[in-house]
């Protein structure tokens, strides 16, 4: 069986884990679930420590099974690094730089803000978009952006993996 690993991708309230869990759902595939949440569900603050903990941990888990949809990577911890800490750890650089999936997916911000305790940019979003398209183009990877409502975002995934030979 071909290993596949996708992966959602974008800034806070953008529809990952929404769009994550239906993919998963959908295709029997496997979710990986963002494990900051469990991380930071014990703990009020954090620092750079923890977020390399938080990326390792984060990395083991998106290389667990051969079928996987992915609500957070390596890009996520990334760019969280380096809005709140001014630059990315070593750790977690290096991570992303061995990093390996298939296909990403990366939401666009245009689905309401939903407050939640661990968010931190309601009104930066949309240039927080933009750090993630620059990555991902600099980076040369396969990847097609989601926006729209959930049902338009449901027929994108679809045609998108369809087109890729990924279901």
């Amino acid at each position: 069986m071909k290993k596949i690993k996708i992966a959602f991708t974008g800034p806070e309230s953008s529809g990952k884990t929404t769009m994550a869990i239906w993919t998963a759902e959908h295709f029997s595939y496997e979710m990986i679930s963002e494990y900051a949440r469990e991380y930071l569900a014990v703990r009020k603050e954090y620092n750079i420590e923890d977020l390399n903990a938080i990326a390792k941990e984060q990395y083991e888990r998106n290389n667990a099974c051969e079928k996987l949809i992915i609500d957070t990577e390596m890009l996520v911890m990334k760019i969280w690094c380096e809005e709140k800490f001014t630059n990315c750890s070593t750790e977690i650089l290096s991570l992303y730089e061995e990093q390996q999936i298939d296909h990403y997916f990366l939401c666009k911000p245009d689905v309401p803000w939903e407050e939640d305790p661990l968010r931190e940019n309601p009104s930066d979003r949309d240039r927080l978009f933009e750090r993630y398209k620059e990555s991902l183009l600099e980076k040369g990877v396969s990847f097609n952006i989601l926006s729209g409502g959930i049902e338009v975002r449901k027929m994108s995934i679809l045609n998108t993996l369809k087109n890729l030979n990924m279901l």
